[in-house]
C-alpha cells in the first residue's frame, strides 16, 4: 500500500501522521507532500524520517494508492487529475468537492458503502461540525426519521488552522504582559470572547459554515432532513462542542434515545448529571469518539430531543475519518 499524504506540514497533515500510526494504518511506502515553502522538512513516521517533497504537476503520484489531502480547496481543484490520474483514490478534507454529484460525502459510521461508487475516484471528507453531528444523528434516525435539526456550535480554535491556535495562546500572553492582542486569524479577539460567525455570510444571512451543516447533512443522510445552525467560535483549543435539538416524526423518549447512543458505533455517551458527566472539549482533545451527554426530551416539541456532544475536530473531525474511509476501502476490497 503506498500513502500520500497532500499538506504534511499543516494541523491536519501532522494528524494524518498521528492517526496512521496509531491505527497501524498498512503502508509500504509513503510519501509526503507540501508546497514549495514546506518542501524539505523532515518528519518521523514510526522511525523512518520522510522529506516533504513540493507538490507539483508531475507524475509523482505514479503507484500511489490513497492519497490524503489536506492543503485548501484550491489546491484540491488544481490538483485533482494529477492527483488520481494514475488510479490513485483522493480522499479530500477540503470543502472542494462535497456537494458534487459524482464525488461521495462519507463518514464511515453512517454512508461508508457511498464510498464504494467514486466516477472520479474522489471522496470527499464532510466539514467538521457535520461529521460531529450526523455520526449522533444515525442513532436517532435509526428510531424514527429526524425532520428537523436545530444546532448551536462551540468551535475550537483549531477549526482554523494550527496557526489560529497559535494566535490563541498568543493573544493570552499578549493580555497578560497589557499588550494589544495580535488579530490575524479570526474576525475579532478570541481569548476571553466568543465569536458568532465561523466564515463568510451568504445571502440569505447564514455563514458558509452554517449552510454546510444544512446542505451536507441531508447528502450524507440520503435524506430530507432540514438543518439551521448558529456556528460560534470559542476560546478553546481543539475539540467542538455543540447543542443539538432534533424533531422527530414521533417522540423518542430519552431512554430510547440513550440506548440507541450506547450502541452507536462512534459513540460514547457520558451522561450523569448527579456525578456531573458530560463531554467537556478539555478532556476529548485527542481522542477518536463522538461523545454524548446532556439527553433530555425537548420542552418546546412533544417530538423533540435535545442532547449534548463534543469531539475533537482535528482528529475525527478531519484526519481520523478520512483514514476510517480509507480502511472501509481495504475492509470491502475497494483499494
Amino acid at each position: 500500500m503506498k500513502v500520500a499524504i497532500v499538506g504534511a506540514s499543516g494541523a491536519v497533515g501532522q494528524e494524518f501522521l498521528r492517526v496512521l500510526a496509531d491505527r497501524d494504518f498498512p503502508i509500504d511506502e509513503l510519501v509526503l507532500f507540501g508546497s514549495a515553502r514546506s518542501a524539505g522538512k523532515k518528519y518521523v513516521f514510526k522511525g523512518v524520517e520522510y522529506t516533504v517533497k513540493e507538490l507539483k504537476h508531475n507524475d509523482d503520484f505514479k503507484g500511489v494508492d490513497i492519497a490524503f489531502t489536506s492543503a485548501g480547496a484550491g489546491i484540491s481543484k488544481e490538483f485533482e487529475k494529477t492527483i488520481t490520474k494514475y488510479g490513485a483514490i483522493m480522499i479530500d478534507n477540503s470543502s472542494a468537492f462535497r456537494m458534487d454529484e459524482d464525488v461521495p460525502l462519507v463518514v464511515p459510521e453512517v454512508n461508508g458503502t457511498d464510498a464504494l461508487v467514486r466516477p472520479r475516484n474522489v471522496i470527499a471528507n464532510p466539514n467538521c461540525t457535520t461529521i460531529q453531528m450526523v455520526v449522533a444523528l444515525k442513532a436517532i434516525e435509526n428510531l424514527s426519521h429526524i425532520k428537523r435539526v436545530r444546532v448551536a456550535t462551540y468551535q475550537a480554535a483549531s477549526g482554523a488552522g494550527a496557526a489560529a491556535m497559535d494566535e490563541l495562546v498568543e493573544q493570552y500572553a499578549q493580555l497578560t504582559r497589557g499588550e494589544e492582542p495580535t488579530v490575524s486569524k479570526f474576525y475579532y479577539q478570541l481569548a476571553y470572547n466568543v465569536i458568532p460567525q465561523v466564515d463568510v455570510y451568504t445571502d440569505n444571512l447564514y455563514t458558509k459554515e452554517e449552510m454546510k451543516m444544512f446542505n451536507e447533512t441531508r447528502k450524507i443522510m440520503h435524506s430530507d432532513v432540514k438543518t439551521s445552525a448558529m456556528c460560534v467560535r470559542v476560546p478553546v483549543m481543539r475539540a467542538h462542542s455543540e447543542s443539538i435539538w432534533v424533531e422527530t416524526e414521533r417522540p423518542v423518549s430519552v431512554e430510547e434515545a440513550r440506548a440507541a447512543f450506547e450502541c452507536a458505533d462512534g459513540v460514547i455517551v457520558m451522561d450523569d448529571l448527579n456525578e456531573k458527566i458530560y463531554p467537556m472539549p478539555l478532556d476529548m482533545a485527542g481522542k477518536d469518539a463522538v461523545y454524548v451527554g446532556r439527553i433530555r426530551k425537548d420542552l418546546a416539541d412533544e417530538n423533540g430531543l435535545t442532547f449534548w456532544t463534543v469531539s475533537d475536530q482535528i482528529r475525527k473531525g478531519a484526519a481520523l475519518n478520512a483514514v476510517q474511509i480509507a480502511e472501509y476501502l481495504i475492509k470491502n476490497n475497494a483499494v
